[in-house]
């Protein structure tokens, strides 16, 4: 699952042409760009817009306050910040974790460079954290397949030996080996997972996917069957060492799968296909990019080391990068820039301290401070640098203790553990006075298919009831007959 887009795979990539070379926004999993206006700069992305065109829901503040009443715990900095901003059907997810019933988070990587960038890391630090809130599985897809396809150069030896590097720097994230499995596509298809993957290819029509990928007759068909192996990898039947062998209860188990806005194209038609043949739907949570070095609008490349801070660099490279490449929102001079104020909202300093810096006080008073013109571009870049280094040490001294076996015990296939809810509290309906009631210590609620069991259960007592009935007056009946016919003799 290619949570990021590699730019270097799409230029060797016979893409059809979109809109990504006009003036209009295109972000999909193969093309990301805000467009550009009229005298051809560059434009941020609209994430208002991509909600109204997807279809999703905005991730509110009811939404966010049912969370942290349910789990306990403050919303990352990244749902609290708007970095983390739409969904599909996260409130659902809410509803199973309230109600103690399974489900499990689902995220991937497309393999194709030797070091990931702090960009990368967005989706998984997310990832993690929900992983250790929820206390669910994860399973994480390593689409080397998606990389070969998509490359007119990549052999499958590279974008193989790319897996192990790119394990190690997930795992350094800081994931629950008891809790998580991570696997290549090359490696695990087959078995329960293909039965799935061609379960929902034979949904899929070429015209469905021309229409959702933009793909055209010049496109290899490897490609075009890619989706159904990313959308198969959110059912949890493709799992039996994990969810079990038994598919009438693993198809219920739907993923959450917290990904960037671009993937969403994948799972709509993983979703229209799993509610046709009685899959649980996958759940979304979407996230905005981190705009690359050069500002809004832009998006951090592997390939460009100039677009990025990656988690290999040095705290002087780091310092080089931002100083030499980060776009500012500072005004010419200083006389100016202490007059008029920066704009934070396409200075690339204070946006990766959106993402990075924890503190929420912290970082109001240097929005503050910097709009103001008492802050100079200059001193934000110096706490940018400070905070970036921090990130990446800390992740460097974590991924130097990643080894080989480390990598192997991780995709190993093997039962996980975990517990889920600790505070759910089950709901036991009882019968008092032919009404329903909540069992001791629950709030009163029940879920649909308990109320319909319990309908169908005062059914059938009415009906025994009934029977009961007809016969005791059918024998009061017949007695009453005999004792009139003994009278008579």
């Amino acid at each position: 699952m290619a949570t990021n887009v590699n730019a270097e795979a799409l230029k060797e990539s016979p893409i059809p042409e979109v809109a990504a070379h006009t003036g209009k926004q295109t972000v999909d999993p193969y093309n990301v760009s805000g467009g550009v206006d009229a005298n051809g700069v560059q434009l941020a992305i609209d994430y208002s817009k991509l909600i109204e065109e997807f279809g999703t829901k905005k991730i509110d503040q009811p939404l966010l306050e049912r969370f942290e009443r349910l789990t306990g715990k403050k919303p990352h900095r990244f749902l609290r910040r708007g970095i983390v901003f739409s969904h599909r059907d996260f409130e659902l997810i809410l509803d199973r974790y309230e109600r103690g019933e399974p489900f499990f988070l689902y995220t991937g990587r497309g393999p194709s460079s030797d070091s990931v960038h702090v960009g990368h890391t967005v989706p998984f630090e997310f990832t993690k954290w929900l992983q250790d809130t929820f206390d669910v599985p994860l399973v994480i897809m390593l689409t080397d397949d998606e990389k070969y396809l998509f490359s007119e150069k990549r052999t499958i030896e590279e974008v193989q030996g790319y897996c192990s590097t790119n394990a190690k720097d997930i795992i350094a994230i800081g994931f629950d080996p008891a809790k998580t499995f991570i696997f290549s596509d090359f490696d695990f298809v087959g078995g329960a997972f293909y039965r799935n993957i061609v379960r929902l290819s034979k949904h899929i029509t070429l015209n469905q996917a021309r229409a959702i990928f933009g793909f055209n007759e010049s496109t290899n068909i490897g490609r075009i069957h890619f989706g159904s192996i990313q959308g198969a990898t959110s059912w949890a039947s493709s799992f039996p060492h994990i969810f079990g062998a038994d598919e009438k209860k693993t198809t219920k188990i739907p993923a959450l799968i917290p990904c960037a806005i671009d993937q969403d194209p994948y799972f709509r038609m993983t979703r229209d296909v799993s509610a046709r043949i009685q899959h649980a739907k996958p759940s979304l949570i979407h996230s905005k990019f981190l705009d690359a070095l050069q500002g809004p609008g832009t998006k951090m490349s592997a390939s460009v080391d100039e677009s990025a801070i990656f988690m290999k660099d040095t705290p002087k490279q780091i310092q080089n990068k931002i100083n030499k490449h980060a776009f500012s929102g500072g005004k010419e001079t200083e006389e100016e820039h202490r007059r008029l104020g920066g704009d934070t909202s396409v200075d690339v300093s204070y946006q990766y301290l959106r993402f990075f810096l924890e503190d929420d006080d912290e970082l109001e008073k240097i929005r503050v401070s910097y709009e103001a013109g008492e802050l100079l571009t200059g001193q934000l870049k110096a706490i940018c640098i400070r905070e970036l280094q921090a990130y990446v040490s800390g992740f460097q001294e974590r991924r130097a203790k990643v080894t080989d076996e480390t990598v192997a015990h991780f995709m190993d296939r093997r039962p996980l553990q975990w517990v889920g809810n600790p505070r759910v509290t089950i709901v036991v309906p009882q019968i008092v006075d032919g009404e329903a009631a909540a069992g001791e210590g629950g709030d009163g609620k029940m879920t649909k298919n308990q109320l319909k069991k319990l309908e169908k259960q005062k059914q059938l007592e009415a009906k025994k009831l009934q029977k009961q009935k007809e016969k005791e007056e059918a024998a009061a009946a017949a007695a009453a007959a005999a004792a009139a016919a003994g009278k008579e003799a």
